[in-house]
């Protein structure tokens, strides 16, 4: 009876979970979608969900679990898409003997450069494979180099003014390769080798797959590493940094291990994004797109919660995509009174935020409160005490 009881018990607390709530409901959505809009645009939401949630759960690690005000986000996302979008494709068009210098990213030799290293590609799947694990390690360690360097004044400067000074930073690498052709075409794009050139036309159905599980295994990374002797110190540092430097804990090791750690896997993020897109813009990197939507993600799955974080990247970019969808037709009775429905798009999502934030401060599925150890360990130990 007593083993019944307790399976009962644990089958109510399953139904109970947010989890399970948030994820009938995206599971609804979907559906929804699927019926009326076909696979594409499922296929489009998912590819969206795994870039933003890999750029999301790097800046929960910063700002959700260290207390770090990470307003500048877009700079390491920067990092990571010029490297893939300057430094990979020079690399393969040195080994073909084609142009790989200054000029590589000339409109007039990057569209028939980029090409021909397609065509390689397309012909060896050791190539391309060889290609995309060399564009995600590239864009890991310049978002690292980044993260260090952006951690220099983040060791002496605190709240709003850490907060201003890492907005200025990704402003600057804005617009540094907007005006600098070099780097990545300047105010022209400039196309990136894709190493997917090689499934054809099932180019997008594989790319589905293959960032999602990129997005799970640094999913798995963060959660092991926030309920590491690390992350404890993280949240120390976060709750109260007066304690955790009387504990001894060093402050400037510790943000800096979190903002290289973070930076490192935003810039991820933002190397599969132009893998994705096949093509880097500079002026497109914008602090709308890459911090502004990031931390409505963050607030509204879950600050401090890897599982809300994905989760409200998930809800957030099926709800901006059936807004911007059905505006027009749901909400075409408004032009009779001279308002515009594709403006809607922010107005409603903003409403949504404001909706969730009133009522679910915490977000979706908050953060947990979890045991410092294990509970068989924690037995172990008091029994041990015992005897």
């Amino acid at each position: 009876m007593t083993t019944q009881n307790g399976i009962s018990d644990k089958f109510k607390n399953i139904l109970l979970r947010r989890e399970l709530h948030v994820g009938i409901i995206i599971a609804a959505l979907l559906a929804f979608l699927y019926a009326s809009r076909g696979i594409n645009i499922i296929l489009t939401i998912l590819i969206q969900v795994t870039i933003f949630a890999i750029i999301t759960m790097s800046l929960n690690l910063e700002s959700g679990y260290t207390g770090i005000p990470q307003f500048g986000r877009v700079a390491a996302v920067i990092a990571g898409a010029f490297a893939v979008g300057g430094i990979p494709g020079r690399i393969m068009a040195s080994f073909m003997g084609l142009p790989s210098g200054r000029e590589y990213t000339l409109d007039t030799v990057n569209f028939k450069v980029v090409p021909e290293i397609n065509n390689l590609l397309a012909s060896s799947w050791l190539m391309s494979l060889g290609f995309l694990i060399m564009c995600i390690v590239i864009a890991g360690a310049s978002g690292a180099i980044i993260g260090w360097l952006i951690s220099r004044p983040a060791i002496r400067l605190k709240e709003a003014y850490l907060g201003i000074s890492m907005l200025a930073i990704g402003d600057f690498f804005m617009w540094v390769g907007h005006n600098w052709n070099l780097l990545v075409g300047g105010s022209t794009p400039a196309n990136v080798p894709d190493p997917f050139r090689i499934f054809g036309a099932a180019r997008f159905n594989v790319i589905v797959p293959v960032f999602f599980v990129i997005a799970i295994i640094i999913f798995i990374y963060l959660n092991k590493l926030t309920r590491s002797p690390f992350g404890r110190n993280l949240r120390m540092l976060r709750d109260n940094e007066l304690s955790a430097n009387a504990a001894g804990l060093n402050i400037v090791k510790v943000r800096t291990q979190s903002l290289v750690i973070g930076a490192c896997i935003a810039a991820i993020g933002g190397g599969l994004y132009v893998l994705y897109t096949g093509s880097v813009a500079a002026i497109g990197m914008t602090r709308l797109t890459f911090t502004f939507w990031p931390w409505a993600y963050m607030m509204l799955g879950g600050v401090g919660s890897n599982v809300g974080v994905f989760m409200g990247v998930f809800l957030l970019t099926i709800l901006r995509t059936m807004i911007i969808i059905f505006r027009s037709q749901w909400f075409g009775f408004l032009l009779a009174v001279g308002i515009d429905p594709l403006w809607l798009e922010f107005t409603l999502l903003g409403a949504v935020i404001i909706i969730v934030i009133l009522f679910l401060p915490h977000g979706l599925v908050p953060e947990k409160v979890e045991a410092m150890l294990p509970a068989n360990r924690v037995k172990k130990v008091m029994a041990q005490r015992e005897l």
